[in-house]
């Protein structure tokens, strides 16, 4: 492999860990290259308001937190530039990385920052109809169906949010929850409950998603009567939960059983010398903004105290 450049610190991601670490790496004369991936400022791009990061009394929309938290990387010096990492070699005590299936960049370290991606539920009619009224983003999407029924699968917080968002511009909501109770935090489900048009349709499961070109309904499966139940919907949204964007990585950094990297308890390094990773692509726990931005601030400390042993910085 030929390799066009050497940097000190490659970070490979966009979310609160990449640009906090960028940040952070800047300030520590790293002069991070960081590659901001396929969703450049990652989920809280498709988030709305942010209500429970500090220093934002009145809350702030996520894009326009991702916005800043970029402007803030870029003044510090960071070198923020579009791409995708596709290949990796961690053989050597310099490390490769391949971008958009072209060139290689060598560095001395590596912040891993890649985040989770949305999980589906697998039907073919999902995947058929998606784009077509099937959404993974309530909040992308949920303004093309203003005034309109929907249904939103999923029972966890980010379920219970997008529910809630939905349910100010759409008509009606059906929550379809597989088991008898939701898997979001109380104040989470107390305003689902209460929220007039919003329907719980408990231990239900998605059989098929109706509709030709469209979606024009949902046919549903009562996991404990067996019971089908067809309602007539314009729009279908997933939110089941998310898969760590670690794919690349599998043959050099070790990782859960569900391709979560597992990171020193206390630290952010990978059982890969001078590779580090954080945020959510090693956080199945928390998966908070502010909990990534924090391993972010790690993971650039980290690779500091690691290249400076080194003699590389």
């Amino acid at each position: 492999m030929e390799i066009t450049e050497t940097v000190q610190c490659l970070i490979i991601g966009s979310g609160p860990a990449g640009y906090t670490a960028a940040i952070y790496a800047s300030r520590a004369g790293l002069k991070p290259v960081l590659y901001q991936g396929l969703q450049p400022g990652g989920q809280l791009t498709i988030t709305t308001e942010v209500e429970n990061y500090p220093g934002y009394p009145e809350g702030i929309q996520g894009p326009d937190m991702m916005i800043n938290f970029e402007k803030q990387a870029a003044r510090m010096g960071a070198d923020i530039r579009y791409g995708i990492a596709t290949k990796v070699d961690f053989s050597g005590p310099l490390h490769k990385v391949q971008i958009d299936e072209d060139k290689w960049i060598a560095a001395y370290s590596i912040i891993i920052s890649t985040g989770a991606s949305a999980k589906w539920l697998g039907l073919e009619s999902e995947q058929r109809l998606n784009g077509f009224g099937v959404s993974a983003c309530a909040v992308c999407d949920g303004f093309f169906f203003k005034g309109k029924v929907v249904a939103i699968v999923g029972a966890g917080d980010t379920a219970a949010e997008e529910a809630l968002y939905l349910s100010k511009i759409c008509s009606q909501v059906h929550m379809i929850v597989r088991r008898e109770e939701m898997r979001a935090s109380k104040v989470m489900q107390a305003r689902v409950i209460n929220t007039p048009n919003i329907t719980i349709h408990w231990n239900a499961e998605t059989e098929e998603i109706l509709g030709d070109t469209k979606v024009e309904g949902v046919r549903l499966v009562n996991n404990k009567t067996k019971e089908k139940t067809e309602i007539s919907v314009s729009a279908f949204f997933v939110a089941i939960g998310h898969s760590p964007n670690s794919a690349i990585f599998k043959d050099w950094i070790t990782m859960d059983s569900t391709g979560y990297i597992l990171t020193t308890p206390g630290t952010s390094r990978t059982n890969v010398e001078g590779v580090f990773a954080a945020g959510d692509v090693q956080d199945k726990t928390y998966r908070q903004a502010v909990t990534a931005a924090g391993s972010g601030c790690m993971a650039a400390l980290d690779a500091e105290r690691y290249l400076s042993a080194l003699g590389a910085h």
